[in-house]
């Protein structure tokens, strides 16, 4: 038999609430050519009754393992179990729209260079916080490869049960790697430093349950600790430009809890526009006005984290003008 256009891979750990909710979603996809990869990972619940009932009814639905294995290594193993063309993610607890695969599906057709797709999300559920709504107003706001290119270090930029990946793109990547970070983020940079573009659709084409049992608010890997070494590894890898310094804009809460963590790498400076902190230092590094930085070419590289509403849009009007490229000269982290 051949392969399917998707596999979409679906962990499941206790999730019989509402698995069948979210298996039926994917059953109702106007993209006809895609196959369910199921792995239980672990439940004591109802979860393989349910995942029993769907695969012994439906040929395209197929439980791959089971067994507690964790997240990353469950995904890690469904996706060598396909070789279909295009990698979909889903979770036991939200709902695709219809014609989500078929929407992303076109988007990849139409854009070879890009390698990752998602799509705009809605998220739902009793537990919804004004946090989450803020990511989902960001996250919703980047559809373009130079959107998600410019602001990737920010956030990860499309929500993990929306991905829809190339499998060229995902073996450039190295798949799914087991870490103490958030797996889809590190998988998302690792596609980018790969060489390849990332991009959504404009639909909400995926419903995101928000739940005190989602892994991010329960697993240390998503906390904000490991979201920044996670940042640090990959701008150290790949951003920063080795032996050269390097700058950060931002002395405020958000910034020194990065001031405090560069480690031996740290900044030549922290730039600040508060008279109050010009000419003082935050553990150990300089604080200086943005009119001290070097000219745009001999600067090396700004990182900026700041967490005032409509700071990141006052920093820009401030650098751009004056030849500062954004992904070439400064990006932003926070």
């Amino acid at each position: 038999m051949d392969a399917p256009r998707v596999s979409v891979l679906l962990p499941a750990r206790n999730a019989a609430v509402t698995l069948a909710e979210s298996i039926a979603s994917i059953q109702r996809q106007t993209q006809s050519d895609w196959e369910l990869l199921l792995w239980d990972d672990g439940s004591e619940d109802a979860t393989p009754a349910i995942i029993d009932a769907y695969t012994s009814a439906d040929r395209r639905i197929r439980l791959a393992g089971s067994g507690r294995v964790g997240i990353t290594e469950a995904l890690r193993r469904l996706a060598e179990s396909t070789k279909a063309a295009l990698i979909g993610r889903m979770d036991g607890d939200d709902v695709s729209q219809p014609e989500r695969f078929e929407r992303q599906v076109a988007l990849l057709r139409a854009n070879p260079a890009v390698g990752l797709c998602g799509t705009r999300v809605r998220i739902f559920g009793a537990t919804a916080r004004s946090g989450s709504r803020r990511y989902e107003t960001w996250m919703n706001a980047l559809l373009t490869p130079e959107d998600h290119r410019r602001e990737r270090f920010i956030e990860c930029p499309i929500a993990h049960p929306a991905f829809l990946m190339r499998r060229e793109a995902y073996d450039a990547a190295g798949g799914y790697q087991e870490s103490d970070a958030p797996e889809d983020y590190d998988l998302l940079l690792r596609i980018v430093a790969a060489g390849w573009a990332c991009a959504k659709t404009p639909e909400v084409l995926l419903d995101w349950r928000d739940s005190p049992r989602r892994l991010s608010r329960t697993d240390p890997r998503y906390a904000e600790g490991a979201f920044r070494a996670l940042k640090r590894r990959h701008l150290f890898k790949g951003v920063l430009p080795a032996g050269a310094d390097w700058y950060q804009w931002g002395a405020g809460e958000v910034g020194k809890r990065w001031l405090r963590e560069w480690g031996s790498r740290a900044p030549a400076a922290v730039v600040d526009i508060r008279p109050g902190k010009l000419g003082q230092t935050i553990h150990g590094i300089p604080v200086i006005p943005p009119e001290a930085l070097p000219p745009p070419m001999t600067c090396g590289f700004i990182l900026i984290a700041v967490g005032t509403p409509g700071a990141r849009n006052i920093i820009r009007e401030w650098l751009v003008p004056r030849g500062y490229r954004e992904d070439e000269q400064f990006l932003f982290i926070a």
